[in-house]
């Protein structure tokens, strides 16, 4: 499992020219059942993004073709958990393992 922080850059202000193509981005990453949750950072510091399914090197190359991360709007972190624990809802991720 991962967690992807993507956090402004200087280059924010760019952010409105891209949306459309950001949010195509990770429609596909929910279609192809990576993506478990998207949402912002507060107070408007960027976003978070939870992924299972996929190995570290093929989330990498998807989270580089994001348009936000190709166009230096946002920073891209990438910290993997492997879930030792979890409530029974989400058992489904230590099977992933």
């Amino acid at each position: 499992m991962f967690i992807i922080l993507l956090k402004f850059s200087d280059n924010k202000s760019r952010a409105g020219q891209l949306m459309e193509s950001h949010k195509e981005w990770i429609k596909r990453g929910f279609d192809e059942s990576v993506f478990l949750v998207v949402g912002s950072l507060k107070p408007n510091l960027g976003g978070g993004i939870v992924a299972h399914n996929t190995s570290l090197e093929a989330l990498q190359n998807r989270v580089a073709k994001d348009p936000f991360v190709a166009e230096n709007v946002v920073v891209a972190e990438i910290s993997e958990i492997s879930p030792a624990r979890v409530d029974e809802r989400l058992s489904f991720l230590l099977d992933a393992q």
